[in-house]
């Protein structure tokens, strides 16, 4: 139970960090394992997976190692369903980011029971723990930052040059891949490469030939990008976002243009970035704990004092990673945190934050211990106030968040969609809008084939110069009478032609007699029904509570004979 500064350097210390890092992965993982969503659960996830499934594009930036990833989970993973095996992945990820927490506080203090808490009550936080077990991108994100953390770790304890050298050719590889995710990384990767490169400098070890190895090193980790143009070329995904086959559909797309670069939102207002930081605190007291706050203010106190400290200078850099993230992001999330909803979509962005914060409370745990050992020589108590202090942290997590993150027997999303789609009639053509509703039955249409004999047709991608054109082959029979939809129909200042609903439905119908369902052209296919499907769903945190009552739903239907108006054929009753 060793909490000497530095004393993870010996061989035979970082094998047993190596395995008691894997064996708190896996302990970690079981937990995860357990309390995965065994359907598909909400959010993006249903797009996601069905980008994975079709080998199409996700929405901006694209996250290619993602869906690379769940491609591969969808064929390697035990389980049932595409959408329980992706969930699996994420679980297996969120897990490896907990290890490597682990790996970077013991690296750092020798401390086990540092390591420990970092990972625990980073990982059992209700945030951390839900996110980690649906499939979206923030477990593989949480990875990359506990590996950017850990190689840190690992250079600033190497002892020879021929090691720094191979741990910052792996770590500028890192760096590169870690963007073809979740862009927020690059302001931690902003504070690391300057770090690593003034302590090579510093080493005299920066030489031009090093440094070109370093960039081509980095540009190696972007590769996964070229995913993007090649899918885009082949148009084969029956869903798919964007046209990535130009430099500037590339460009759009990577710098997430259609969401407004470095902005959570488009032409949204959002809440001050005074409110943002304090909202932000809030959420760290609430999902941390107060005495992890502490701790982690204990690990930069000590810095400043004990300024002969070994492991001071990884201790500075993670505190300006941290600053720097939550500076900057108050500053570009654009959107009003006071509503719920939108709370919801900024909070997760905080993860990242918090895994420094638990990092520089296991370290500032281990100071506390190690300090007490200077004071109270040959004390063994100490160690036993250490272990006692993290395991209760840790359980203390898992027994306020196991019942709100335990979505093993969630599956509402999946019963919705399935009960929508089985009502439709055969052939139908269902206009989408929204993400639920949309995502939910893209997935178990493409998917998991279900209904093939319906059309799914998207009215809010419509709207994008490049839905019509990429998809339109994937839509056969539907005629588009024009390149977009608009609300207001006519020619757009670039030339386009735009069409509204109105006209959508009056081209489409227009072969339909009297009393008949419309005909659509093309492989003989008839459609009886044109149906527009809208969901309203009180969400917590992104999860769907298992007691919900879904309310609005509507399901509209062109009636005949033409012009046709829309007619509500069903609507559920409003919770009691």
């Amino acid at each position: 139970m060793g909490t000497g500064t530095g004393a993870g350097t010996g061989i035979g210390t970082r094998t047993g960090a190596g395995g008691a890092a894997g064996a708190l992965g896996a302990a970690v993982a079981a937990l995860y394992t357990a309390t995965l969503p065994p359907a598909l659960p909400g959010g993006d996830a249903g797009e996601l997976i069905t980008a994975a499934y079709e080998l199409g594009v996700a929405h901006p930036p694209g996250y290619p190692l993602f869906t690379l990833l769940a491609k591969l989970a969808m064929g390697l993973l035990p389980g049932g369903s595409p959408a329980c095996r992706v969930n699996l992945l994420c679980g297996f990820l969120g897990a490896a980011a907990a290890s490597l927490l682990f790996y970077t506080v013991f690296r750092l203090s020798g401390s086990y029971a540092g390591g420990i808490l970092a990972a625990g009550v980073f990982s059992f936080s209700r945030l951390t723990w839900q996110w980690s077990i649906t499939a979206e991108v923030f477990s593989l994100n949480n990875l990359f930052v506990g590996l950017l953390m850990a190689l840190t770790a690992h250079f600033e304890e190497a002892s020879t040059a021929k090691e720094r050298s191979k741990i910052s050719k792996l770590g500028a590889f890192c760096c590169g891949l870690s963007l073809c995710n979740q862009h927020t990384i690059v302001l931690y990767i902003a504070c690391v490469v300057p770090w690593v490169l003034a302590r090579l400098f510093r080493k005299k070890e920066l030489s031009p030939g090093h440094l070109l190895k370093l960039g081509l090193c980095f540009l190696a980790g972007l590769l996964p990008y070229l995913y993007l143009p090649a899918s885009s070329y082949l148009n084969r995904a029956r869903w798919t976002w964007g046209d990535q086959t130009t430099l500037q559909g590339f460009l759009t797309h990577f710098l997430r243009e259609e969401y407004g670069t470095f902005n959570l939102a488009k032409s949204e207002t959002g809440s001050s970035m005074r409110e943002m930081l304090v909202f932000q605190l809030e959420q760290m007291k609430s999902e941390l704990s107060l005495p992890v706050l502490a701790l982690a203010l204990v690990a930069c106190g000590s810095t400043a004092l004990l300024t002969k400290q070994q492991k001071s200078p990884v201790i500075w850099l993670f505190t300006a990673m941290l600053c720097l993230y939550s500076l900057f992001f108050a500053w570009r999330a654009n959107l009003d945190i006071t509503k719920p909803l939108f709370l919801g979509v900024v909070e997760r962005f905080w993860l990242q934050s918090s895994a420094v914060v638990a990092v520089l409370a296991g370290l500032g745990l281990a100071t506390l211990t190690s300090i007490g050992n200077t004071v109270l020589e040959g004390s063994r108590l100490l160690p036993w106030l250490e272990w006692l202090c993290a395991l209760a942290l840790v359980a203390s997590q898992v027994w306020t968040n196991y019942s709100a993150c335990d979505q093993s027997n969630n599956y509402v999303v999946d019963k919705f969609a399935r009960n929508l789609l089985s009502s439709m009639p055969m052939g139908a053509v269902i206009l989408l809008r929204g993400d639920l509703p949309g995502n939910s039955l893209r997935y178990l249409h493409y998917c998991e084939g279900m209904r093939p004999d319906i059309t799914l047709v998207d009215q809010e991608m419509m709207t994008y110069e490049w839905y019509l054109p990429k998809l339109a082959k994937h839509l056969p029979g539907v005629s588009f009478p024009g390149k977009r939809w608009n609300p207001v129909e006519g020619v757009l200042p670039d030339g386009t032609l735009a069409f509204n609903l109105h006209r959508f439905l009056k081209v489409f119908m227009k072969v339909t007699r009297p009393g008949e369902g419309a005909i659509r052209s093309g492989h003989g296919v008839h459609v009886r029904s044109w149906f527009l499907p809208m969901l309203c769903l009180i969400q917590e945190s992104g999860f769907v509570s298992q007691g919900i009552s879904i309310t609005g739903l509507k399901t509209m239907a062109v009636s005949v004979p033409l012009p046709g108006k829309l007619w509500p054929t069903r609507r559920c009753g409003r919770p009691g």
